[in-house]
């Protein structure tokens, strides 16, 4: 018996020498693209089609052969099946569902690859006609809000994604047409028109559509919301900054029993499942790619929505804590602590135990530790990037920074999640000195650590951390932009970065009282000051010098001078009385405690400038500032989104199986 082989959409038997048969579907899809409408001489014609199983090369390759003049012919017939692909969507029959969403997978494929291929082809009008366009995609996105917020099956829901993100065709798609920018997708104006942003948080409270599609939703929604938010009202920006999920504001409750957990709130549902994303991708030594895309939602969350601060740190990735392996962690460990918004009064609440060696499921803690080892490898542009991205997210969550009472009991090794924070920006600081400065991150670390400053200052809150540590980290990053000046210089304005370093010694000496743990935490920041006075005193002299010539940083230097006035206060004041001190008792090298004697005793002498605006800053924007920045990330995201397009035939297979038995 012989052998029948099929190949795009042939029947042909090898041991014969006639003309191969054409599949059905095969001879409709000729029908097509042809001149005469179809449905003429068979007006059952798209009743049988969609009963017939895609042949998804066959069409493709039939959409990309299509010339000029052939447009103009067909074109009528492709409109004609774009919209009963539409209308198909409302179909009881699931067969017909599947294989219409299907082959509008393969429509937009199809006009995809011949976009390529001719310059300044009309994809709207090929595909719907401008006349109709906006009726048409209002009825696709209506019958896809109702598909993915229905009881339809999971694989039906994934095919309706498939539609709209994994082949990325209403979004992506055109970008190839525009260089992959998603400010100039013309169809994704019907989208916006057309929203599904409740769709896209249904799916996403919902448990079981979540593990399966929750990925797909989330970039998703974070792309809609990149659409032109520079140049007009963009309805998703509106609708996710006004998302009060009142219910998820308690979140640990939620997860005592599995029944709670599936009817968690839009914050908390986002929040477990990019965390549970951020502990795979840091198993896997983390695809720093990719994970841009779930950066990009957690930062949009996090800018356009204050309420999820607040369960960003209280929520829990979905995951088995006890199985899941440890993955690498800053070099000071974080610690495991929640934030609580301004309307609940939770000062009074104990603070979480900080344990090195716990394996934490809190989203911020988590976020933390990936962002310490983004952090570790700056030099891959994709790194870079996400760990700009990272200290984005984190100035935006240091401005409305919540804190914890400290534990009346000073010995329970506990602490609040700013310490957490100050750590990884420590571990920033003293582990990029190198010749390839990454200049903008600094920057970012520095200001970080200054806002959150300013908010222990406004609120009198004194904080239990190991200043120390900050001091020394700042003081040798000093060092290094004394040692390395005319390399940096030569790229970089390192006045900047070393006034906003001395100002932030200027907030520990001007209100250093009111949010250091003790007085002898004061002491202490003299003390180092005085010990690491020669850095202080270089740097003086090197922006005197700058500021004193005329050139490009005669101002920026000035300002560094006039900065260090009270730094310069200390070390005159306290270094005579010191030298003084040993000289009389006759002591060569003087221990700590003896040089904070000599601090203690001589406050009342000492005289201080008052300093305005020490703590004020410069609230976050991302406009004008980053949107250059997010434009090129959007973009970034979009490429590798459509280089991870597929449209499998084994796929359709099971989802024709699936559906096989459905009348």
């Amino acid at each position: 018996m012989s052998q029948v082989e099929k190949k795009a959409g042939l029947l042909r038997r090898t041991s014969s020498s006639k003309k191969p048969l054409k599949e059905k579907v095969v001879l409709m899809y000729d029908e097509i693209f042809a001149k005469e409408d179809p449905a003429k001489n068979n007006p059952r014609f798209w009743d049988e089609l969609f009963l017939m199983k895609v042949n998804l090369e066959y069409l493709e390759s039939k959409l990309e052969s299509v010339d000029g003049e052939d447009v103009q012919r067909i074109q009528d017939n492709i409109n004609s099946l774009f919209h009963h692909c539409v209308q198909a969507l409302g179909e009881e029959h699931q067969i017909k569902v599947v294989n219409a969403l299907q082959t509008l997978c393969a429509l937009f494929r199809g006009v995809h690859q011949k976009n390529k291929s001719a310059s300044g082809f009309d994809i709207i009008n090929m595909l719907m006609g401008f006349d109709k366009a906006e009726q048409r995609m209002k009825d696709l996105m209506e019958r896809l809000d109702s598909l993915l917020c229905g009881d339809s099956s999971e694989s039906l829901k994934s095919l309706c994604l498939k539609l709209m993100y994994d082949n990325y065709h209403l979004i992506c798609l055109f970008c190839c047409y525009t260089k992959y920018n998603i400010s100039q997708n013309t169809i994704l104006e019907y989208v916006m028109i057309n929203s599904i942003f409740e769709a896209i948080l249904q799916i996403l409270s919902d448990a079981s559509s979540r593990g399966q599609h929750g990925y797909d939703a989330v970039v998703l929604l974070a792309l809609l919301v990149n659409y032109r938010k520079y140049e007009s009202v963009n309805p998703y920006i509106v609708k996710l900054s006004i998302v009060d999920d009142e219910p998820t504001l308690d979140v640990s409750m939620q997860y005592k029993d599995k029944e709670e957990e599936n009817q968690g709130g839009f914050f908390s549902t986002l929040t477990s499942m990019v965390g549970s994303m951020f502990i795979a991708d840091a198993d896997e030594k983390l695809s720093v790619q990719t994970n841009e895309a779930i950066l990009l939602a957690l930062y949009e969350a996090v800018h356009l929505n204050r309420n999820f601060i607040t369960v960003l740190a209280q929520s829990h990735p979905e995951i088995d804590i006890a199985a899941t392996p440890t993955t690498t962690t800053p070099t000071t460990p974080t610690t495991p602590l929640g934030t609580t918004p301004p309307s609940l009064d939770m000062m009074s609440n104990p603070e979480l135990p900080l344990d090195p060696n716990l394996q934490t499921s809190n989203l911020l803690i988590t976020f933390l530790k990936y962002a310490s080892i983004v952090m570790q490898d700056t030099k891959d542009e994709h790194r870079l990037n996400s760990a700009r991205l990272c200290l984005i997210i984190l100035t935006c969550i240091a401005e409305p920074m919540r804190h914890r009472k400290k534990a009346v009991d000073k010995n329970i090794p506990s602490r609040p999640l700013v310490c957490a924070v100050l750590d990884l920006m420590v571990e920033f600081i003293v582990t990029h000195m190198m010749k390839d400065f990454p200049m903008d991150l600094y920057l970012r670390c520095v200001q970080i650590i200054h806002k959150l400053l300013c908010y222990q200052k406004k609120c009198r809150i004194r904080l239990h951390y190991t200043w120390r540590e900050l001091w020394s980290a700042l003081i040798n990053l000093l060092k290094f932009l004394l040692s390395n000046e005319t390399t940096l210089l030569a790229k970089h304005n390192i006045f900047h970065l070393a006034l906003l370093v001395v100002n932030l010694f200027n907030m520990f000496i001007t209100y250093g009282d009111t949010f250091l743990p003790t007085s002898n935490s004061y002491d202490e920041l003299y003390y180092e000051i005085v010990r690491m006075h020669q850095v202080f005193d270089n740097l003086y002299c090197m922006v005197l010098r700058v500021s004193t010539n005329t050139g490009q940083w005669k101002e920026a230097a000035s300002k560094v001078t006039h900065a260090l006035v009270n730094v310069r206060a200390i070390i005159n004041h306290f270094n005579p009385k010191i030298e003084s001190y040993a000289a009389v008792n006759h002591i060569s090298q003087l221990s700590e405690e003896q040089v904070l004697e000599v601090v203690r005793s001589n406050y009342d002498t000492l005289t201080l400038k008052l300093q305005d605006g020490l703590d004020q800053f410069e609230r976050y924007s991302e406009q004008p500032k980053e949107a250059a920045f997010f434009k090129e990330l959007v973009r970034s995201i979009s490429l590798n989104v459509r280089k991870n397009v597929s449209l499998n035939t084994l796929s359709q297979d099971v989802l024709l199986k699936e559906f096989s038995t459905i009348s």
